[in-house]
């Protein structure tokens, strides 16, 4: 019934508006992820102060970090799907997984609920941010910067949402009566209108930079690149150009080493343009609660569970003498740059490196590689839609120099590998640059859902099972068709 749908949604979201006031002010690098599970504060007394606003907006950042945004619900919409990325581990743990590989994930399938979930809490935590700040006495620049960070998680979040269910319910506030608990998916287009807008705003007010105690909260190269890539999926070949460009006079370049700049010392480095900050603080363990690392790492390791693994479609798509094949796959077998032995034998031929973290880092009691920060997006990316804008446009001359620098990089200096490209046919280049996307962004929940945006989804991903005027986007989880009475509709073909 609707009425229980409504009071499900008081009681979930009350409960983010409590976690909202557990966090504390940050004082050094990452500490604004620390939550202490003492005081909790009672909701009612809460918006106050600018202590408030502090702790309310780091608990979006926190939030970000969760199962639901980073584990096995993301890893099945964004990841498994693709062809670079499998479901690894033994053949009958979580083989639900499979499902999403192949296209035959029902409504019912608990990871749409998850991921779904998840993306929604994240938007109720900005909400009520950008519902409650502004009436606090508090630094007025701070404030503008609260309310920026808060707009730009918001429409990462939508961005997600929309690339993966279409039409999704579009809520900009927290409910004020019972008359907004239940509403109707959204047309794509108007959700896809509100993201940019958050990120016209945010862009207009983030710092380019952070002092050390804040580093890794969004900044105005974060909402232009993520700008950026949301014009890519509409076609805005003007606007993709125009953002990529202003981001790469901003300070940003790519990490000399390909593998070294995946690894927990090298987090928020100069290629990162934006990162799920994620860390191990000793004494907090429900602090160090992120399980992006530990379900992809190594099976039959101290690292993980083994989950979403390379393909050996993957493997044979990188050119011979990219870098970027060691540093995105884990052999069994070899032996990591950081020391680490990898079994001759196990379950599964490869393993994702790209969220690998070194054994030695490893601390018993704590969730394994609960430190390592999911990349969002990099400067490599950056260059890749700036020469395909380019490309799409005419301006053959820059797509190539964009292009052939991310190539440079992957040369690893050697002389004579990976050439420049220096075709001036603009279809061949657009092949060039797609199949640039692939390996340079393998294993970054990048692959699925570019290949779809491409066109190619029933050429790349047919002989799976993918369908076109379907599998464009995945179901909308029956338990919100359900709680919803009906209100919400669902996707065709499912």
């Amino acid at each position: 019934m609707k009425l229980n749908h409504k009071k499900t949604y008081i009681q979930k979201f009350g409960l983010i508006a409590l976690c909202a006031s557990t966090l504390v002010i940050p004082a050094c690098k990452k500490d604004f992820l620390n939550v202490d599970p003492q005081a909790k504060q009672p909701a009612v007394t809460f918006w106050k102060t600018q202590d408030d606003a502090t702790k309310a907006v780091n608990s979006i950042y926190a939030n970000l970090r969760t199962w639901g945004n980073t584990a096995f619900p993301a890893l099945a919409v964004e990841s498994i799907p693709g062809d670079d990325a499998e479901k690894g581990s033994s053949a009958n743990d979580a083989s639900y997984l499979n499902n999403f590989d192949n296209y035959t994930a029902s409504s019912t399938e608990g990871q749409f609920g998850g991921f779904w979930e998840a993306q929604y809490q994240n938007i109720n935590l900005c909400n009520q941010v950008l519902d409650n700040i502004p009436a606090i006495s508090m630094d007025a620049s701070l404030k503008a910067r609260y309310i920026a960070e808060a707009k730009f998680v918001r429409a990462y979040s939508y961005f997600r949402l929309v690339r993966a269910f279409g039409d999704v319910p579009l809520r900009l506030n927290v409910p004020k009566d019972a008359s907004e608990f239940n509403i109707p998916r959204t047309p794509k287009a108007q959700v896809y209108t509100a993201i940019e807008k958050d990120l016209d705003d945010a862009a207009a007010v983030l710092p380019q930079t952070y002092p050390a105690a804040d580093l890794g909260r969004a900044t105005k190269g974060a909402a232009l690149g993520l700008h950026a890539k949301v014009a890519m999926y509409l076609g805005k070949w003007d606007a993709v150009l125009s953002y990529t460009n202003t981001v790469m006079t901003l300070g940003y370049d790519l990490y000399p080493n390909f593998q070294e700049g995946f690894r927990t010392t090298r987090e928020n480095n100069i290629e990162s343009v934006f990162e799920i900050q994620c860390e191990l603080l000793l004494n907090n363990k429900d602090a160090s609660n992120s399980q992006y690392s530990q379900v992809q790492g190594v099976r039959g390791s101290v690292a993980g569970w083994g989950f979403n693994v390379p393909t050996a479609a993957l493997a044979a798509a990188f050119e011979t003498g990219d870098v970027r094949r060691n540093g995105t796959i884990i052999f069994r077998g070899e032996t990591t740059p950081q020391g680490d032995a990898i079994a001759p034998t196990g379950d599964n031929p490869m393993y994702n490196e790209k969220s690998y973290v070194p054994f030695s880092l490893i601390v018993s009691g704590y969730t394994e590689g609960c430190q390592q920060n999911v990349r969002v997006l990099r400067f490599a990316d950056v260059l890749l839609m700036n020469a395909e804008a380019a490309n799409e446009l005419g301006n053959t001359t820059l797509a190539k120099t964009s292009l052939n620098r991310v190539r440079a990089r992957a040369r690893g200096g050697v002389a004579g590998v990976l050439p420049d490209v220096t075709t001036n046919d603009k279809e061949a280049l657009r092949q060039a640059i797609w199949k640039e996307r692939q390996v340079e962004l393998a294993m970054e929940s990048d692959r699925y859902f570019d290949v779809i945006r491409q066109g190619r989804g029933t050429a790349v991903f047919g002989a799976k099972g993918w369908k076109a005027g379907k599998n464009e986007v995945w179901p909308i989880p029956s338990t919100e068709i359900d709680k919803s009475a009906g209100t919400l509709t669902q996707n065709p073909g499912y």
